[in-house]
């Protein structure tokens, strides 16, 4: 489950994108967001809103 502090949020998403995932694109698809109390939607606005954006040269958010 994605926690929904924003610092934490993006700590989880770059270790997965790093250890699992070739990008975020590829990160999303595969969540299982019945599981999840929040949409893709959500996780995406939260980090935006945070301050944080995609670098796809590097997969992570910063």
């Amino acid at each position: 489950m994605l926690p929904g502090d924003p610092v934490m949020l993006m700590s989880v998403i770059n270790t997965k994108l790093r250890d699992f995932y070739s990008s975020a694109e590829a990160f999303f698809d595969d969540v299982d967001w019945a599981e999840e109390k929040m949409s893709r939607a959500d996780v995406e606005k939260k980090l935006l809103d945070a301050g944080f954006k995609y670098d796809p040269e590097k997969n992570q958010f910063n």
